[in-house]
């Protein structure tokens, strides 16, 4: 799911660094400290889920988690998931400093959109029905993500179309993976940690 460095057009890199500052900073305003802890254990998760990649031509195949992150942190997921990617590139060069912007935003705005559709949900009736919601949210997430990064590609230049197409298809099984741990997440925390949902009841900002 990481686009690499070199293969996104200027105006494309430019556009996606403009929307990741913008993402970062309404997720940081949206990060009181009592959340912290838990966004450090879900940009780890990230982190971890997502070194074990398959290349697929400019980009990759690989776990993200981007949907639980969403669910349980709304916007918060931004920063949390940003850090992730930032530590990848640098370490294992994974995605690019270059690209970075373009990364966070198709990664974590889908996390965002899942996370104010679905943790409403998420947080009503038994953990089972939550944990439903959750699986249905968290494959929805890497739908969302596989879709961004294949608009990404397509935006600079036909010669990517193809690729584009390879990106979104590849990613079934991931969706179907996703949605299966997402949901066993969900249903776990709402079971043993309910207080992560407490604040899910009111509206995500």
């Amino acid at each position: 799911m990481h686009i690499v460095d070199g293969a996104l057009s200027n105006p494309v890199v430019i556009a996606g660094a403009v929307a990741a500052v913008g993402g970062i900073a309404m997720g940081l305003r949206s990060l009181p400290l009592e959340r912290i802890p838990a966004a450090g254990v879900l940009s780890a998760s990230f982190f971890v889920a997502s070194l074990i990649h398959v290349p697929i031509g400019p980009s990759s195949v690989h776990l993200i988690l981007n949907g639980l992150a969403g669910l349980v942190l709304g916007w918060a997921a931004f920063p949390a998931l940003f850090v992730g990617l930032l530590l990848q590139a640098v370490f294992f060069g994974f995605g690019g400093l270059t690209v970075l912007g373009v990364n966070a935003v198709n990664i974590a705005l889908p996390a965002v959109l899942v996370g104010l559709a679905f943790r409403p949900l998420v947080v009503r009736g038994s953990p089972l029905h939550g944990a439903i919601w959750g699986g249905i949210g968290g494959a929805l997430a890497i739908a969302l993500t596989t879709l961004a990064v294949a608009v990404s590609l397509m935006l600079s230049g036909d010669e990517f179309i193809l690729a584009a197409k390879l990106v979104f298809f590849s990613h079934i099984p991931v969706m179907v993976i996703e949605g299966l741990l997402s949901a066993a997440a969900i249903f776990l925390a709402r079971r043993v940690k309910p207080e992560l949902f407490i604040d899910a009841r009111r509206p995500l900002t």
